[in-house]
């Protein structure tokens, strides 16, 4: 059954919410004037859903009607597949519903801060770093999503010892936010001659991108050095100081930035990875007190947790938390990855349910 009183009290709410929304008066406060669209969003399709759920109700009692009443052996017939149709809508309709009543994470819709570091293995894990980028770029590419890199460390042998980068657009973070967590990638590496499959980790954040409506730094809590550039960068690197390095003193976070030519730039960059990773602090806390009432299969607060593995020599990657497995790593690579990211989600939506 679904809850009547529930979805009557959200249509009532969603009718002084669209009042709300034309009072130009309310667009002053940013923060208050998002969180109301967002809230008007979700309630208008749970409302669009429910109308439609109760119309096809009454079209199911005027179809049970005729077939009462009528005595046309025709008209009886239509009413039973009429009656076989509406049910199955009527059906449709009350899961569509139940998913929609699963509170969204307001987050979901924001864009994406990736972090991709190298863990054990040495050169080995740098170069697996650069192939992490190349995938979730190519994710990006088919997404549509628009790729910006922040900062990236490069090694000798073409990998990094990390990559910081964001990816802007629809469902970003929502999308990419159960990438986080350790991957484990299994095979020769270049630099082995005996031929020996070594294990190597790459550690993975994926953070939402925080508006200043989000996160409010005061600039007392700042320490912000800068420094030369060094590395590949062309013209200007190593000749400007022009590199940022930010430091939040409470937290004792430190934020570092070089990919520009200009300071200011890189000080924004800085700051933006700054705000988005004080957002995700509260959202790994909220995690992990949810971890400690119930056992999370996907969206665990532990982000040390390993999740997936890369066997090269069987071609096979295996997501430990879904137990789901694909034997077309290549494929995987090139950015294939849409089959594994929407069924941590479902599995993330059923988590949700099953509270």
């Amino acid at each position: 059954m679904l809850p009547i009183e529930k979805l009557q009290a959200l249509t009532a709410e969603h009718q002084e919410l669209q009042e709300k929304v034309s009072d130009s008066s309310l667009m002053s406060d940013a923060r208050k004037f998002r969180d109301l669209m967002r809230r008007y969003k979700e309630l208008t399709a749970i409302t669009d859903c429910w109308k439609s759920y109760q119309n096809t109700e009454t079209e199911l009692a005027e179809a049970k009607h005729i077939l009462d009443t009528e005595k046309d052996p025709d008209l009886q017939q239509m009413a039973k597949d009429e009656i076989a149709e509406l049910n199955q809508r009527l059906e449709q309709n009350e899961a569509e519903l139940r998913d929609l009543l699963i509170p969204s994470d307001p987050n979901d819709e924001k864009n994406a801060i990736i972090e991709i570091r190298a863990g054990t293995g040495g050169e080995e894990a740098a170069l697996f770093v650069a192939d992490l980028f190349r995938m979730y770029s190519y994710y990006a590419e088919q997404k549509g999503w628009k790729k910006q890199v922040i900062d990236a460390s490069e090694t000798g042998l073409g990998g990094y010892k990390e990559v910081v980068m964001q990816l802007n657009g629809e469902n970003a973070y929502g999308l990419m936010r159960f990438e986080s967590g350790v991957h484990r990638v299994q095979r020769i590496p270049v630099t082995e001659s005996s031929g020996r499959i070594h294990t190597s980790a790459v550690t993975v954040a994926v953070l939402p991108e925080a508006e200043e409506v989000d996160i409010e730094i005061s600039d007392n809590d700042l320490r912000i050095d800068v420094y030369r550039s060094s590395g590949n960068g062309g013209q200007s690197v190593n000749t400007t100081d022009s590199a940022v390095r930010i430091t939040h003193i409470p937290t004792g976070l430190v934020i570092t930035c070089q990919d520009e030519k200009s300071q200011i730039k890189n000080k924004a960059k800085a700051m933006k990875v700054l705000r988005s990773k004080l957002l995700d602090l509260q959202i790994s806390k909220q995690e992990q007190e949810i971890a400690q009432s119930r056992k999370a299969q996907v969206s665990t607060g532990d982000r040390s947790a390993k999740i997936r593995t890369y066997n090269f020599p069987q071609s096979r990657v295996t997501d430990h938390r879904i137990n789901l497995t694909s034997y077309n790593l290549d494929g995987f690579l090139a950015g294939n990855i849409d089959d594994f990211v929407q069924s941590l989600r479902i599995a993330h939506r059923n988590e949700k349910v099953n509270e």
